[in-house]
C-alpha cells in the first residue's frame, strides 16, 4: 500500500495568509470546490480550527496568545522508517499549557516483528508489545487526546508524517494540526554545538534520568527544551503563529567552533 504525504487542500500562499493577514472567502472557495461549512468542520476534526473575522478567514492560532494555547509534545518509536512496511511501536505525549503539563498519553503498540537492532536502540522487544493495544486503538485514542493542540516534536516532520500516515493506514483522515519543530526553535534560541536531543540533554541537563529512544523520556526532555527555548524568544512573539514563524524564519544562532564537551574533558 502506498501512502501520499498528508496535504492541506490550499496552496502555500493561501496557508500563509491564514496565519497572517487572512484569506478572503472568494479565494477560499476558488480552491476548495466543496461545501465550505462541511470542510471547516472536517478540518476541525483533523485538528485544524479556522475562524472568520472581519470578513476574512484565519487559523485561530493567529490570534491565540501562547499562554492560552495548548501544545502537545510528541515522540514515537518505530520498528523502521518506512510507513509501507513499518509501524509505531511506542508513542508518548504531554499536553502543555502556560508552561505546565496538563495531560499525558503513553502506550506501547502491538507489534509482532521488531528487528534486534531496533530492540538494541530502544530496549523495546516483541515480548513487550505483543499484548499491547493494536495500532487502530492507539491511533484513535491519540487522535482524541491530541484534539486541536499544536503538535511539537524534535525534528517534527518525521513524527508528524509517520503518525498522520499511520492514521490513514487504519482509516482515519490525516493530521492537520499546526506544528512546531523544537529543534528549529532551539537553533534560534539556544547556542549549541549540536542540536540532537541527546546532546542538548547532556549540555543543559534537561532530564537527568533520561532514557534516550524511549518515547516518554524523549517527550519530557523535549518539554524541558521547549521551556528553555521560550525564555529566549523575541518579545514581539505573542501568538502561536508568531512562534511558528519565529521557529522557521528567525536567524539561527551561530554555533561554537568547538564542542564544549571535548574542552571539559581536557
Amino acid at each position: 500500500m502506498i501512502f501520499d504525504e498528508p496535504t492541506f487542500s490550499l496552496d502555500a500562499k493561501s496557508i500563509h495568509k491564514l496565519s497572517t493577514k487572512g484569506l478572503s472567502i472568494k479565494t477560499l472557495r476558488e480552491q476548495i470546490h466543496d461545501d465550505l461549512d462541511f470542510l471547516l468542520q472536517l478540518w476541525h476534526a483533523q485538528g485544524l480550527e479556522i475562524v472568520k473575522q472581519s470578513g476574512s478567514f484565519y487559523f485561530t492560532t493567529a490570534f491565540k496568545p501562547m499562554s492560552e494555547s495548548t501544545f502537545c509534545i510528541v515522540d514515537i518509536e518505530t520498528n523502521g522508517s518506512k510507513i509501507e512496511k513499518h509501524q509505531i511501536i511506542e508513542i508518548a505525549a504531554l499536553k502543555v499549557k502556560n508552561g505546565l503539563v496538563v495531560e499525558r498519553f503513553e502506550s506501547l503498540v502491538e507489534c509482532h516483528e521488531i528487528n534486534p537492532h531496533i530492540t538494541e536502540i530502544t530496549g523495546i522487544s516483541t515480548n513487550e508489545t505483543i499484548d499491547a493495544p493494536n495500532l487502530k486503538k492507539v491511533m484513535y485514542d491519540f487522535r482524541t487526546f491530541l484534539g486541536d493542540a499544536v503538535f511539537i516534536a524534535h525534528d517534527v516532520k518525521f513524527d508528524y508524517k509517520f503518525i498522520s500516515l499511520s492514521m490513514q493506514k487504519i482509516g482515519l483522515p490525516p493530521l492537520l494540526n499546526r506544528s512546531l519543530c523544537s529543534l528549529s526553535l532551539a537553533e534560534r534560541t539556544i547556542e549549541s554545538y549540536r542540536y540532537a536531543l541527546s546532546y542538548l540533554n547532556t549540555i543543559f541537563n534537561l532530564h537527568p534520568e533520561a532514557t534516550h529512544h524511549r518515547a516518554m523520556s524523549d517527550v519530557i526532555t523535549t518539554y524541558e527544551l521547549f521551556k528553555l527555548s521560550l525564555n529566549s524568544v523575541d518579545k514581539e512573539v505573542k501568538t502561536v503563529e508568531d512562534l511558528i514563524r519565529f521557529s522557521k524564519e528567525a536567524k539561527r544562532l551561530k554555533r561554537p567552533k568547538f564542542d564544549p564537551r571535548l574542552e571539559d574533558q581536557e
